[in-house]
């Protein structure tokens, strides 16, 4: 165990001290390959930056385990000594460890005949623009016949090693709204020459705030969220033009339909109502991670109850699940919360840390699903 907790702890480290974005993960990407061809796997490349390997096992039927690579651009500030050496970047949701947890399985399994075939999959841009949606498209599923597909994520909102499970809607589908509003400017003192685009903007967003309260079922959870606000040229002018951006979630693909729906209906009205022109785009990003629920019952199945526990669907989104509208899947979160050791900084945050040896536990975690899979 000294040795396994060991190669976790230095392999976690050395990726920590790497992290990159999206797709372009030069150095990430050639440390996993490198890793993967020491324990004797051939690995194929994908989705740019990513890899897969496969091992035959005796059966055809394929169970495939992914780990996302990608970091964040966040400024480190946990002052270890194996921090950051790219500033502006850090692995501040886990990936680092995601990557280690399936290096980890890939390493145990090397010299170990298993009864299903394995596809590891180390996935690039899962924070954005979605490297799990180019790996489905490339024929992957179909290929090697997967059957199911599992993931982990680390999460300080639960205690250090707990497993959180959730059946059904987990995570939430979203998408991101881009808008600019265009008025006439007038000098500040003579409002009635101008079209205010402040005062459209001011509209749009009561009407956007309106939606979840009059537009949405009450028994279905959704968000609309305004993050920003650009706009306006000083004090005593009409505003010419304004800007907003936000972004939208529900569990519910028709919810989140609707959602789509009433904004498009309110920036139509807001133009005639103040006349304004309104440029909206809407960008569909991931669908919901919706787990399976006899995947869900595997694993409840061996484990303790003290080592489990059933969590709330959460507003925050993952590309796992393109992985999930192909095969049926199961994406749990791994606990990292320890007030003692400090390790209670949330997900993104750039604090954000965790002990190596709960690393372990996801290995295992992957290990007792490739194990118990079909039982």
């Amino acid at each position: 165990m000294n040795d396994q907790l060991e190669w976790v702890t230095s392999t976690r480290r050395e990726l920590h001290r790497m992290p990159e974005l999206g797709f372009d993960l030069l150095k990430t990407s050639e440390y996993v390959r490198k890793s993967m061809e020491s324990f004797g796997y051939t690995v194929d490349s994908v989705a740019k930056t990513g890899w897969i390997a496969f091992k035959q096992g005796l059966l055809n039927e394929t169970i495939a385990f992914r780990a996302d690579m990608d970091a964040l651009p966040v400024s480190e500030t946990t002052h270890v000594d194996f921090a950051s050496e790219h500033p502006g970047n850090m692995h501040a949701c886990g990936h680092d460890g995601h990557m280690t947890m399936l290096l980890g399985l890939a390493k145990r399994l090397a010299n170990h005949q298993t009864k299903y075939s394995i596809v590891f999959i180390f996935q690039p841009a899962e924070e954005g623009p979605g490297g799990a949606k180019i790996i489905v498209e490339s024929g992957l599923f179909k290929k090697f016949d997967i059957k199911a597909i599992f993931g982990i994520h680390l999460y300080p909102g639960l205690p250090e090693g707990v497993i959180g499970v959730c059946e059904g809607p987990m995570m939430a589908q979203n998408g991101e709204f881009d808008i600019t509003i265009r008025g006439v400017s007038a000098h500040g003192a003579q409002p009635h020459l101008g079209m205010d685009a402040i005062l459209a903007q001011a509209a749009l967003i009561q009407g956007f705030h309106s939606i979840v309260s009059r537009n949405i079922n009450p028994l279905d959870s959704a968000v609309v969220t305004v993050g920003t606000i650009k706009g306006g040229e000083a004090r005593n002018i009409i505003a010419q033009s304004v800007s907003l951006s936000g972004t939208i979630r529900a569990f519910n693909e028709t919810v989140y339909s609707i959602m789509k729906e009433r904004i498009n209906a309110i920036v139509l009205g807001c133009e005639v109502a103040y006349g304004v022109n309104i440029h909206a785009i809407i960008r569909d990003y991931y669908p919901p991670v919706v787990n399976d629920r006899k995947l869900v019952q595997l694993v409840k199945s061996v484990y303790e109850e003290t080592e489990i526990e059933e969590i709330a669907p959460l507003m925050i989104s993952e590309d796992f699940s393109f992985y999930q509208q192909a095969v049926p899947g199961c994406f749990i979160l791994l606990g990292t919360k320890n007030e003692q050791k400090g390790f209670i900084s949330p997900l993104h945050s750039s604090n954000f840390n965790f002990d190596e040896a709960i690393l372990l536990k996801g290995i295992e975690f992957f290990e007792k699903m490739l194990l118990n899979f079909g039982a």
